[in-house]
């Protein structure tokens, strides 16, 4: 945004000026308590925090996300509500009163904003399912995922590639991220929760490393040999499982793209908790991981790659801006 003192580190206050907003102000697991954009996507690297998700979506709005990305060549995409919440597609459309600042002064404040545009996702598949539940009663129809957030598989994949592999794209595509922000969202999205700066996220009984982990040790029954590394975002709602990663061996200068999703809800019924996570979903993808990392531990390959500017994320306590070249 170009405005001096206004950076991912400076802290903000999230208003509530429309019907299904809340306020937000403080976060007891930033520095002092103050919420950073910073933060936030920490955050959703590390746990998969979903209201990180919703302060991030309130301070972009539907609009101006849907804009970029098709802007930057992922068109099949609409991320046009939040997480974990009953707000309602018009809800979803008006986006919080934020301000930034430092010490209590003033750097930046953005007004309520309403997207003028009315979005829905319109597939062949959107009405899915024998019901779901409601307000504790179960609806005999087909739960209508209309006003959900969507990404197409390949650009779910793309977009990561676009993340370490940004000259694999056309200029225009490219995301306009310096090195230092690059290096920053690459670690946090290699980072185990133990490994990390927020305390309350190194307890490792509660947050193990396969926590938003699938591919490879998802079931827990598989630990990572040394020197692997997982760069990854996982998700799970409605019975689907979803792991976007990037994996790389630096012992074995092994690294591969891998993007899957599946769904296990055996009755058809949505909302009713009823997911088949534990017994089949991650055990899959856990699997389906194990496999194509043993394959591409066999394969022979004519170029080797360099992964030490990589593997120095992890080495160092800062990542430093130089690190890894566009």
């Amino acid at each position: 945004m170009h405005i001096p003192g206004l950076d991912k580190y400076t802290p903000f206050r999230i208003d509530s000026a429309y019907s299904g907003q809340t306020a937000f102000a403080v976060d007891s697991t930033a520095p002092g308590g103050k919420p950073t954009i910073a933060h936030m996507v920490k955050k959703i690297f590390l746990v998969s925090d979903n209201n990180a998700f919703n302060r991030l979506y309130e301070f972009l709005g539907q609009q101006y996300i849907r804009k970029q990305l098709d802007k930057h060549c992922f068109p099949n995409v609409w991320v046009i509500r939040r997480l974990e919440t009953d707000t309602t597609p018009e809800e979803n459309r008006a986006t919080n009163p934020i301000t930034f600042y430092r010490d209590d002064k003033l750097i930046l404040a953005q007004p309520l904003e309403v997207n003028p545009e009315h979005y829905m996702v319109d597939l062949p598949d959107v009405f899915q399912g024998k019901g779901y539940i409601e307000n504790g009663k179960l609806i005999r129809k087909p739960k209508d995922f209309r006003f959900s957030n969507f990404i197409s598989i390949p650009d779910l994949q793309a977009m990561l590639a676009a993340v370490f592999f940004p000259k694999s794209l056309p200029p225009a595509c490219r995301f306009a991220l310096s090195r230092d922000d690059l290096n920053f969202i690459r670690r946090y999205m290699g980072l185990f929760p133990r490994e990390s700066d927020i305390p309350a996220y190194r307890d490792s009984t509660r947050y193990p490393d396969n926590y938003v982990k699938i591919f490879l040790i998802g079931d827990g029954k598989y630990r990572l040999p040394p020197g692997v590394r997982i760069f990854n975002k996982s998700g799970r709602a409605y019975g689907y499982l979803i792991d976007n990663a990037y994996i790389v061996d630096f012992r074995n200068h092994v690294e591969f793209l891998l993007t899957a999703v599946i769904q296990v809800n055996r009755n058809q019924i949505y909302n009713d908790g009823q997911y088949e996570y534990e017994e089949e979903g991650l055990p899959f993808l856990a699997n389906l991981g194990r496999v194509i990392y043993q394959y591409e531990l066999q394969r022979k390959r004519k170029f080797l790659p360099d992964l030490s500017a990589l593997e120095r994320l992890f080495a160092e306590s800062k990542v430093q801006k130089n690190d890894v070249s566009q």
